[in-house]
């Protein structure tokens, strides 16, 4: 997964996803066209990962740029903004999303061409240098993670945070990819992530194509296996870390932290930081999607649950600061008190 599978890529006139509501059992690729289609997948999780996302969301609006009929700058950029928008509402808890469309936006903004023609390529150029920044900030994010785990490790995982969450390598799983290359021997217990399973389906397939041992457990097994004493590490990735170091992940990360704590196993999170957002004061602030009551109810179109019962779907939690051991980046690892060395890990 280091490598062989793209799970975005630009082919010369749109973009190309791997459709990850059809992994494991099958590898199909979903051609993008236009930014409403680029929506409509990250909305239906067939792209998904806060690094994938704002990768997702740059291309997106680059692929809005170029259809743009527009006589000056600043009629191309009056169709630009909206497009923009549209992009960042797509899902509203991965700052990264935003974060990638408003890198775009803000850079045509600053740009002195006045011809649309110009905008147009400047835009696609900037989402494929995003692109490549990402996949180069998990390789060093991956190194700094590796060094923090012994010779032997098991680690446990919640969520995927592996190739499929990212433009290419991995966040939480891209530790693992680099500790294995410098020789360390991992075993990984892999949570299931209810309720779309992909900690099942997508981390442990990736796993397998790594060929690192894994054993798939549900949620509510995470306990069980922590008290046992045979995991050195958990390890997530984020969807979006408030200033004060506490952090949004897929939900069920909470739970995981605390049980972590309570047998005293280092709790570790993995993100670039473009998904640290500096302008929220701590995790309370931070907006959490609401996913369909379906996909409680059902899995595979069966239903598994009384008609018409009640159903609450957030699709994040907030993990408060106190129970992160540290947050591993792309620029080092930032150990408590966060609000002092994420600010400078950021600003560096």
């Amino acid at each position: 997964m280091t490598g062989a599978v793209k799970t975005i890529e630009w082919t010369g006139d749109r973009v190309r996803i791997i459709d990850q509501t059809r992994l494991p059992h099958e590898q199909a690729y979903l051609d993008i066209n236009t930014p409403e289609e680029m929506v409509a997948a990250i909305q239906s999780m067939r792209i998904r990962g806060a690094p994938a996302l704002g990768v997702a969301g740059a291309y997106g609006l680059a692929l809005g740029a170029r259809q743009i009929q527009a006589a000056s700058r600043d009629q191309f950029l009056a169709r630009l903004r909206p497009m923009a928008e549209t992009l960042c509402a797509a899902r509203p808890t991965a700052v990264n999303l935003s974060w990638g469309v408003r890198r775009l936006l803000e850079k045509a903004e600053r740009a002195e061409y006045q011809e649309p023609e110009k905008l147009q390529k400047m835009l696609l150029a900037e989402a494929q240098r995003l692109h490549q920044e990402d996949i180069d900030a998990n390789r060093r994010l991956g190194q700094f993670g590796a060094a923090l785990l012994p010779e032997k490790a098991t680690v446990l995982t919640h969520c995927n945070a592996g190739a499929l969450a990212t433009a290419g390598y991995g966040t939480a799983l891209g530790v693992l990819w680099a500790a294995k290359e410098a020789g360390k021997t991992l075993k990984v217990y892999v949570d299931e992530t209810r309720p779309l399973l992909q900690g099942a389906r997508l981390t442990a397939w990736e796993l397998a194509q790594e060929g690192i041992p894994a054993t798939l457990i549900t949620d509510s097994m995470a306990g069980y296996f922590l008290h046992g004493g045979d995991i050195q590490a958990v390890i997530v990735g984020a969807d979006r870390i408030a200033a004060n170091g506490d952090v949004a992940n897929k939900i069920g990360t909470y739970s995981v932290a605390v049980l972590a704590r309570e047998n005293q196993v280092p709790f570790y999170v993995a993100a670039p930081t473009s998904t640290v957002d500096l302008s929220l004061e701590r995790g309370e602030l931070i907006p959490i999607e609401e996913r369909p009551a379906e996909e409680i109810t059902h899995i595979a179109e069966v239903s598994l649950a009384p008609e018409g019962v009640a159903v609450a779907n957030p699709a994040f939690d907030v993990t408060p600061a106190r129970y992160v051991t540290a947050i591993i980046t792309e620029k080092g690892v930032a150990y408590p008190p966060y609000e002092e060395s994420l600010r400078r890990l950021c600003a560096g």
